[in-house]
């Protein structure tokens, strides 16, 4: 059974709380809210290439969110520097083809290429610390799936194995070999 309001302030009060949520999920901003306080931000230095095979390239955003503005786009395979990372969002600048600027990618549009030529491969380790255990190694020359960074270290995935490679292991070039 349903209580009826009377009182009109009451009424007025329960309406414009029902307009502000709505306003909030068409705009997209509890989504921003929520993504602000879900993730934290890591600070990066790294290179990574495109791998998005949209023929419009990879599309930057103002912010880490697909509610963002894009500002334009990067083609396949071309290198981004990543200098920060907030959950599956990456804030990228100096493309070196496409666009010029500072703006945000889905982290899963990137990746990465093992080094270790000439050897049996790299390590890949559980925390970012060359002192943590090893979960694996990932042959050379191998493409990696991004999953993230923090410092100058990747966080990437290879064959279901997840794990965090040293700077001298990556590639962040498609084209090249790094060497």
């Amino acid at each position: 059974m349903t209580k009826k309001l009377k009182n009109p302030a009451s009424k007025l009060v329960i309406g414009l709380a029902f307009s502000c949520i709505t306003v909030m999920l068409n705009t997209g901003i509890a989504h921003q809210i929520s993504l602000a306080k879900s993730t934290n931000s890591q600070k990066c230095d790294i290179l990574a290439y495109v791998t998005d095979t949209d023929p419009q390239g990879l599309n930057v955003r103002s912010g880490a969110s697909t509610y963002n503005t894009i500002l334009g786009q990067i083609p396949i395979n071309e290198t981004v520097q990543v200098i920060n990372a907030a959950g599956d969002w990456v804030q990228i600048t100096n493309a070196s083809d496409g666009f010029q600027g500072t703006g945000w990618v889905f982290v899963p549009k990137l990746g990465l290429t093992t080094r270790g030529y000439g050897t049996n491969g790299v390590d890949l380790y559980v925390s970012t610390s060359q002192q943590s255990q090893k979960v694996g190694r990932i042959p050379a020359n191998i493409v990696v799936k991004l999953l993230g960074c923090q410092g100058d270290k990747a966080q990437v995935e290879y064959q279901g194995v997840k794990g965090w490679l040293t700077k001298q292991d990556q590639c962040g070039a498609a084209l090249t070999s790094c060497s």
